[in-house]
């Protein structure tokens, strides 16, 4: 006697897990980026640019003036009278170095001079502003 055969039932594919899988990396992956933004000064409102642009380079030096008028060189509080020595201490035999200095947009034009006045003493210090884009 023979056995009925069963009828073959085609092979299928379920990519239901497999598109949570590439959802979960591609959720991962937007959230890490968003982590990687590195702050160079302290946080401050920049004044706002339309030609404002992104450069990337290796060596920097960063002074930022806060709202209330306060200096920090690199993160740390200073005055301006101290600011050319203490960047000439940085750059030292580096023969050319970015000094970008990240102002509050409340900040008094005269401080924000005198600062870059105090950078330009400094032989082999480029100097930058930073600003944000509109």
């Amino acid at each position: 006697m023979r056995l009925q055969d069963e009828p073959d039932i085609p092979a299928q594919i379920n990519i239901v897990p497999m598109i949570d899988v590439i959802f979960a990396i591609l959720t991962f992956f937007i959230m890490s980026t968003l982590f990687l933004t590195r702050s160079e000064g302290l946080p401050v409102n920049l004044p706002k640019a339309a030609t404002a642009k992104q450069q990337q380079v290796p060596s920097k030096v960063t002074i930022t003036v806060d709202e209330q008028g306060v200096v920090s060189l690199n993160r740390k509080p200073t005055t301006v009278d101290n600011l050319t020595a203490q960047v000439r201490t940085l750059i030292g035999s580096n023969s050319e170095m970015l000094v970008i200095i990240n102002a509050d947009e409340k900040v008094g034009h005269g401080q924000v001079v005198a600062v870059m006045d105090r950078v330009r003493q400094v032989e082999g210090a480029k100097l930058a502003i930073a600003t944000q884009r509109q």
